[in-house]
């Protein structure tokens, strides 16, 4: 992946820009968010509701053109029509309570790949797809790594396969700071494995499948058409974050939360205050990264010729959990008011489509 280096790094001075572009005060984690006005959506459509009652959906993913999407806590894998009909296509047993449980799935060759918790931690297993659409189904698991810590909070979670074919994956510190520090950790990670488990050879830690280190709990991935990795992450209580990863790149936490322009660390390339975001899933459509925010409640777009800058898109829809770029170019969005920490409506949780509108 080539650097970018050229295109995102931000000094102190710019960081306070992006403040006052994404509605922060840039006061301190005692003032209260001031969040920016949802601007009209220029360039997205209307949500479109796809699908509604899931409870306590984490992600969305693509085999082929049938979506597959899971629910954290009850381990369903629900297979969705064209018209947004639920058909249980599978059970994944998994556990830990609080943020742990079902999370993250990615799809690769006629493989589904999970993301779990169970009692001896958070795992990534795959799984055989078989039957036809309308019909699938999920044959026997086998687990290919494990070993990730786990806890009732900052489990990461999010897997996505890049576009030199390697499986990536936010690991969370689990509530262990330190643990984001040490790179014979797999907490506070973003870790890159080949589909069968094993840590690729050009890794930056021979043997290690730790790629990047130094985050707190990171909960979306997505790339570019130059192969740019861009990772969101929930800070504790001053800064969330948006981060341009590098292998083998040290993003500073737990000794650093937001822009601290110190030596040795990488910044983010935007923050925001935790009430104004809570970042999660994020897409890539286009020349624009989509952020789905807990929190925040809203989608924010970040231009990727300008990483400093953001508009807001959706209100109204409570807390988003997942953005996902589905194959007929729209984007999927996932809400999250079922998890525990919303308010859920009488259709929630669901899943809305948007259209770019350029």
């Amino acid at each position: 992946m080539g650097s970018p280096l050229s295109r995102t790094r931000k000094t102190a001075l710019a960081a306070a820009v992006v403040l006052v572009l994404s509605g922060c005060s840039g006061i301190g984690a005692d003032q209260p968010s001031q969040a920016a006005p949802t601007v009209p959506m220029a360039g997205l459509s209307e949500p479109e509701t796809l699908t509604t009652g899931l409870q306590a959906p984490w992600s969305v993913a693509f085999h082929g053109d049938t979506a597959l999407v899971n629910e954290r806590d009850t381990g369903r894998i629900l297979e969705l029509d064209a018209a947004g009909n639920q058909r249980e296509a599978g059970l994944i047993e998994a556990g830990g309570g609080g943020e742990g449980g079902l999370l993250g799935l990615a799809v690769q060759d006629g493989n589904l790949y999970s993301y779990l918790t169970t009692e001896d931690g958070n795992r990534i297993e795959r799984r055989e797809i078989t039957g036809s659409p309308g019909s699938l189904s999920l044959a026997e698991p086998e687990t290919i790594l494990e070993g990730i810590p786990s806890g009732p909070v900052h489990n990461g979670g999010r897997i996505a396969f890049g576009p030199d074919g390697m499986l990536y994956a936010t690991a969370g510190d689990a509530g262990s700071r330190d643990s984001a520090q040490d790179t014979g950790s797999l907490g506070g990670k973003i870790l890159r494995l080949m589909p069968d488990g094993s840590a690729p050879a050009d890794n930056p830690f021979p043997g290690s499948p730790v790629y990047s280190y130094g985050h707190r709990n990171p909960q979306g991935i997505a790339w570019d058409g130059d192969g740019t990795l861009y990772a969101s992450e929930f800070g504790q209580n001053t800064w969330d974050e948006l981060n341009v990863i590098e292998r083998g790149g040290n993003y500073g936490w737990p000794v650093t939360e937001g822009v601290a322009d110190r030596e040795g660390f990488i910044d983010p390339v935007q923050q925001w205050e935790p009430g104004a975001a809570s970042p999660s899933g994020v897409a890539v459509l286009e020349n624009s990264l989509f952020i789905a925010n807990l929190r925040g409640e809203r989608l924010r777009e970040v231009p990727l010729d300008d990483l400093g800058s953001a508009v807001e898109h959706v209100s109204g829809e409570g807390r988003l959990r997942d953005a996902v770029s589905a194959p007929d170019g729209s984007l999927w969005v996932l809400t999250g008011n079922t998890d525990g920490r919303g308010n859920p409506g009488a259709e929630d949780d669901r899943i809305l489509r948007l259209e770019l509108q350029r």
